[in-house]
């Protein structure tokens, strides 16, 4: 963990235990952090340049958003991604984008299908540059519109509280280029057949879409658990 953050540059708009929530929080989304490395809080604070208190505070809600387990008498470490973990989360994905792509389907607007074919353009950029920082970003936004153009806010909300989880997975699904393309193939359709107010197609598409990533990212943990084991003691 040694050298993996940075003096954190104050924000007048937000808490410093905020700042430094969202940079462990990203961290850990993104992999720098990885599952299993422990979180010494005098260690993150002299890198980051704050005191233990908002570390401290950062950790503990990373703890309740479950990113982060505390072990007794050995302390906080981030959260492993086990099959099982993925398996539920999925297993909720699945349903509730089906549900959302049937629901843009009747209710999406023109400015809305205007944004979602702009960010598959824009995906498609990133891929052709191989930045896959941005196909994950723009991944996301494109999700987003679509749950928006639900116009069920609760619906939003329950999506959104699954939303680390989600980005976690997501980013691990990435890890394979060959992915992306196979990526916007799936959400080329899922926009094709929303835009034709085809909610059982879309529906169809979209759960379809998420088993597939489900597939991949379940392949990728599999593999991980493999040379995990195979580490000498």
């Amino acid at each position: 963990m040694v050298g993996k953050f940075r003096s954190i540059r104050l924000d007048n708009y937000k808490p410093l235990r905020e700042i430094v929530f969202e940079v462990l929080r990203q961290a850990i989304i993104s992999g720098d952090l990885k599952p299993g490395e422990r979180l010494m809080e005098v260690q993150l604070a002299e890198e980051m340049g704050v005191s233990r208190t908002p570390v401290r505070e950062a950790i503990r809600k990373l703890e309740l958003e479950g990113l982060v387990v505390m072990i007794p008498r050995k302390g906080a470490y981030v959260a492993g991604l086990s099959l099982k973990d993925a398996a539920d989360v999925f297993e909720i994905r699945q349903a509730l984008e089906g549900l959302a792509a049937a629901l843009a389907a009747e209710r999406i607007t023109e400015e809305e299908i205007d944004s979602l074919e702009k960010i598959l353009v824009e995906i498609n950029e990133a891929a052709e540059k191989e930045d896959v920082d941005m196909v994950i970003k723009k991944d996301a936004e494109f999700h987003q519109v679509l749950f928006k153009a639900t116009r069920n806010d609760r619906l939003v909300q329950i999506i959104n509280n699954l939303k680390e989880q989600i980005d976690r997975f997501r980013v691990q699904s990435f890890a394979n280029k060959a992915r992306i393309k196979s990526l916007m193939d799936e959400h080329k359709k899922i926009v094709e057949a929303i835009t034709e107010r085809n909610v059982e197609l879309a529906k169809k598409l979209a759960e379809e879409h998420i088993e597939k990533v489900e597939n991949n990212v379940m392949n990728i943990l599999r593999k991980q658990l493999n040379m995990e084991d195979e580490l000498p003691c």
